[in-house]
């Protein structure tokens, strides 16, 4: 097999070993030598040491923790070399995505065009979104228009509503044209110097106060 280095991890154990040592730790080395070899064998290239220490606390060899001691030099090197001699792990396939696994089942290569610039398109609305998500902080006022907060030392803020802000538009408008100098000429009235409404022989149809009380209720 083609590598990183013809160094064959066996001349590594045999100059760790020549090094003396503990008999226990001389013997996990040739134990930690024959599992890097089976993962070699099996045809994998995860020399890791997260992975490697998962298969020494399964083969009860050591705990995957302790290859990251300063004790475990030597097991750090034998795993190292036989890094080295398998090469570099295969590179990862990248995932595909649900929707690029739909696009290849429709055979119509027009209809998967269309299909897929829709789900880039939507790829990107989704993008947009979140970046509005991640930035945007909305507060919500749910008092209706027109409404002031008036409080009072030791008490709840109480919300207002002012009378014009409780009329609909139609409302509105209907006031609005009632005193209107162009409708109440129409109808052969007018509006007096105290908001009084009198016809054409002067008499009072709406009292004192009528035009002006309207106008209040409409806040102008």
């Amino acid at each position: 097999m083609n590598g990183t280095t013809d160094i064959h991890p066996d001349a590594v154990l045999e100059e760790l070993l020549a090094k003396g040592g503990r008999s226990n730790r001389r013997a996990n080395l040739v134990k930690m030598h024959e599992l890097c070899r089976k993962q070699h064998e099996a045809g994998s290239r995860d020399f890791s040491l997260p992975a490697i220490g998962r298969l020494a606390e399964a083969e009860a060899i050591m705990k995957g923790r302790a290859l990251y001691n300063t004790q475990s030099a030597h097991y750090r090197a034998l795993i190292e070399a036989w890094a080295a001699y398998a090469g570099p792990p295969a590179p990862k396939r990248p995932k595909t995505l649900a929707s690029h696994e739909y696009l290849l089942r429709i055979e119509d290569p027009a209809i998967r065009s269309i299909m897929q610039a829709i789900i880039a398109e939507r790829d990107k609305l989704k993008a947009q979104l979140n970046v509005l998500k991640a930035n945007t902080q909305v507060t919500v006022d749910r008092r209706p228009l027109g409404a002031t907060v008036a409080a009072t030392p030791g008490s709840q803020p109480v919300t207002v509503l002012a009378m014009a802000a409780q009329l609909t538009p139609s409302e509105r408008n209907a006031l609005q044209k009632a005193i209107s100098a162009g409708y109440l000429e129409e109808r052969g009235l007018q509006e007096g110097s105290h908001g009084e409404i009198v016809n054409e022989r002067g008499r009072t149809v709406f009292e004192v106060g009528f035009a002006r009380a309207i106008r209040k209720v409409l806040g102008s």
